[in-house]
């Protein structure tokens, strides 16, 4: 059996980037993705949007670069993998699904203009396997 995990996500930032740093200096940013879904109501024929909300990890040189060219309300395209993190607080099991982003392409501004000075796409390096500052 061979095992596939990707994703591609196209929506607007919730909030802006947040940068931490692992002990290894690596940079790790995560950000929010809201995508919007619009589909006909069979029983009404009324056409219906529903958001989701998706939390993005981005590691390394990629990380950087979302933190400084994205900010709430930036069109993206997020190309990656899910990863499912689970830890224990007060005792109480807890877990989290989010997008490791392995390419993100800056679409511009909310205006659908390019954003001044931002490179179109942020590449991936190699996401590590220690645990998430955050």
């Amino acid at each position: 059996m061979v095992a596939y995990n990707r994703v591609i996500l196209a929506g607007n930032l919730v909030r802006d980037p947040e940068t931490r740093f692992l002990p290894s200096g690596m940079a790790v940013t995560g950000f929010g993705v809201a995508v919007n879904s619009r589909y006909k109501s069979k029983a009404t024929s009324e056409v219906k949007e529903e958001v989701s909300f998706f939390d993005i990890v981005a590691f390394g040189k990629t990380g950087e670069l979302c933190a400084e060219y994205l900010s709430k309300g930036a069109p993206v395209l997020v190309e990656g993998r899910l990863r499912q993190r689970r830890w224990e607080a007060d005792g109480v099991k807890r877990s989290k699904i989010e997008v490791v982003a392995d390419n993100v392409q800056f679409l511009g501004s909310s205006r659908g203009q390019a954003a001044e000075g931002a490179p179109p796409a942020a590449q991936a390096a190699e996401a590590p396997d220690d645990d998430v500052p955050f």
